[in-house]
């Protein structure tokens, strides 16, 4: 057989004439395709030279009499075996199962997956009828008769192993609606709950974790991913809520860097175990310290990040250890004379307004310009509208993965509950209200009585007893009761313990304790 590629300058009856010369000479045309481009007939043809064979020479001088050839040269493939050979590259390399039949129910395609799974793969079964292969069964025939299945669980036994997929069949149609043929797709149950646990269990977290196409959004991505590579330190600004952590592991993770992400809460951890926190220890640098010391944060990130979140609220005194090693690159263990050199980069977070904090000399003037560097401001859910059902979707999604139950979705009242509500503890809150929703309701979908907000709750709940007007309460109790509202109020404003204890007079330690005494604990 041979193979040619031959050009024409276009006109009418150029493969009559082809046709008419090889025949002529004894040789059959086996396939031919034509293509035109460019005022050019692009003609690919197979040959049988005949009987006697006809030389390659004279094919050639016999095709290259015609005046308007423009080249001529043998190929090894036609087109059509192109394509076809790249399809069975791609689906000899994809996970999933694939068998194809005709309408008469003979193999059409098989790939090396499908093959291997049903034990097919020493055999050429291209063209053999379905029935005659070793399958748990037949259902794809159904498909011929114009029947659908979707995610069916199956079964099929080999070598004392047995292998669980799920298959999906559909009818293959023409243009006018007739049936051609069939196809099975199917998926290995592993691989579908290998790739469940890689969406909801906790990983490196990307870019393309973070859910949101709202213009606001973006432009916040683009900018922390045109940030990420450098060394240069970061600010995450954005209200309680709005993920400013999760941006900070997505920074480290496009960052490349070696080292690990290490985060700390400089409101949650009190002033006296920040620097120990930050910086590490020595062994009896104080009382109840490890013998054998302990290292910092700066230490355990190595090359990594140190993410240092809701620095606005750290005590003045931390906040000069911190300033000088972003000035030294170095740090020194508590109880230690020796310094060591700081590899890691610095993110930072707040919620609060560090330009109001410096005025008020509650935040070092020198500090703020050294982590000013890079400010990044992530918008709050209000002002992302477009982006709250994407969201509610996926912690939806993330919650029946984990519990192991059926896709759910929300109803529309329950959409266009979730589009009214004003999200002041943005995307946490949303997150709790999805997970609250999806326990609490049997239904699906989702009706909007199960999205349980914050300001229902509090206009259902019952409210307290009044008191006896006649008989006046005891004054410790009257008090408690006064401070226990005060510390209810305060705690409603969603701020830092620290940062309370200093609006209301009172130390770290006493607003603790008073929390304790109340049951007010969080």
């Amino acid at each position: 057989m041979s193979k040619l590629h031959l050009t024409f300058t276009d006109r009418i009856g150029i493969v009559a004439d082809i046709s008419s010369r090889l025949a002529g000479q004894g040789c059959n045309i086996v396939a031919m395709e034509v293509v035109q481009k460019d005022g050019c007939a692009h003609i690919f043809m197979e040959i049988d030279p005949g009987r006697p064979v006809c030389p390659r020479e004279e094919i050639l001088a016999m095709l290259a009499a015609f005046s308007d050839l423009l080249e001529i040269r043998f190929i090894e493939a036609l087109p059509h075996e192109k394509q076809a050979n790249l399809l069975r590259i791609v689906l000899d390399n994809i996970d999933e199962s694939i068998l194809a039949v005709d309408a008469e129910g003979r193999v059409t395609l098989m790939n090396s997956v499908a093959k291997a799974n049903f034990r097919c793969d020493a055999a050429d079964v291209v063209g053999r009828d379905v029935r005659d292969l070793p399958l748990p069964d037949y259902a794809i025939l159904d498909c011929l008769r114009g029947s659908r299945y979707n995610n069916v669980k199956k079964n099929v036994v080999q070598k004392r192993k047995r292998l669980r997929y799920f298959a999906t069949g559909r009818p293959i149609l023409d243009a006018s609606g007739a049936v051609l043929g069939a196809v099975e797709i199917a998926r290995d149950a592993q691989d579908i709950q290998d790739l469940a646990r890689t969406m909801t269990e906790p990983g490196e977290v990307s870019f393309n974790d973070i859910v949101g196409a709202s213009p606001s959004l973006r432009e916040a991505l683009a900018m922390a991913e045109k940030i990420a590579p450098s060394d240069a330190i970061v600010t995450i600004r954005g209200e309680s809520g709005t993920g400013k952590e999760l941006f900070a592991q997505a920074i480290h993770a496009a960052s490349g860097r070696e080292g690990t992400f290490v985060a700390v809460n400089c409101a949650a951890v009190p002033e006296s175990l920040l620097e120990s926190e930050l910086f590490g220890y020595v062994g009896g640098a104080f009382s109840g310290a490890r013998r054998e010391g302990r290292p910092g944060l700066f230490e355990l990130a190595g090359e990594g990040t140190v993410f240092l979140d809701e620095i606005g609220e750290m005590p003045l005194g931390a906040q000069a250890k911190i300033l000088r090693v972003i000035q030294s690159r170095r740090v020194r263990r508590l109880g230690d004379g020796r310094e060591s050199p700081v590899a890691a980069r610095i993110v930072t977070a707040t919620n609060r307004n560090l330009e109001e904090l410096v005025e008020k000399r509650l935040f070092r003037e020198d500090l703020y310009y050294r982590i000013n560097v890079l400010p990044l401001t992530i918008p709050p859910l209000r002002e992302r509208v477009d982006d709250i059902l994407p969201l509610a979707e996926h912690f939806l999604f993330l919650l029946t993965s984990r519990l192991g139950t059926s896709p759910r979705a929300f109803g529309e009242g329950a959409r266009r509950k979730l589009l009214r509500h004003p999200w002041p503890g943005n995307v946490r809150e949303l997150k709790n209200v999805v997970e609250r929703s999806a326990i609490l309701s049997d239904e699906n979908p989702i009706d909007a009585d199960a999205i349980l907000l914050f300001q229902e709750r509090v206009r259902d709940a019952v409210p307290p007893a009044a008191p006896d007007p006649v008989r006046p309460r005891p004054l410790r109790e009257a008090l408690g009761q006064y401070e226990r509202g005060l510390l209810e109020e305060a705690l409603a404003g969603r701020k830092s313990l620290r940062r309370i204890a200093r609006e209301i007079g009172i130390s770290h330690t006493a607003l603790r304790n008073k929390l304790r005494k109340h049951q007010l604990e969080t």
